[in-house]
């Protein structure tokens, strides 16, 4: 299910010039429901997600592959959703991510860069200078197949 429906949506972005830069983060489904998340480039709008969502409900309704009732959510992925691809790093420089490693390590800092291989955080670190600690800032470089986790942190400092 998740393929074919991956498939539609890849065929309809690449068929649709205001869909263009949208791409399939997850699709998740169980029994009769079925929950589609999908971001873009440029800004993800309650209006793409509307019909994206028209666009589906066309195809489950003709071909049944959920039967007659369903439930349908096309949203774009929330700040709680980890970032899958590096197209989502890319939008997401400048903010903070809390990053989780293959190997159980958290860092959490600023994104400054993301290429389709590795990211670089700018990371605090506290470390002990002799019987004082001090607080360093320093570039972590990641390699994507190195990271297990990646969430944006929501700041509501001001």
């Amino acid at each position: 299910m998740e393929e074919t429906i991956t498939n539609l949506l890849d065929t309809y972005f690449t068929t649709e010039e205001e869909f263009a830069d949208c791409f399939v983060v997850d699709i998740t489904h169980s029994n009769k429901r079925l929950e589609v998340f999908v971001d873009s480039d440029s800004a993800m709008t309650f209006g793409k997600c509307q019909r994206i969502s028209r666009y589906l409900e066309g195809y489950l309704d003709e071909e049944k592959p959920l039967g007659e009732e369903y439930m349908l959510n096309v949203s774009s992925p929330g700040v709680d959703r980890p970032l899958k691809f590096y197209r989502q790093y890319l939008k997401n420089i400048g903010r903070t991510l809390e990053v989780t490693s293959t190997d159980g390590e958290t860092y959490t800092g600023q994104l400054k860069a993301a290429t389709p291989t590795e990211i670089v955080l700018e990371a605090k670190r506290r470390i002990k200078e002799g019987k004082r600690k001090k607080t360093v800032v320093e570039d972590i470089t990641l390699a994507h197949d190195a990271i297990k986790k990646s969430i944006v942190k929501i700041s509501f400092k001001s």
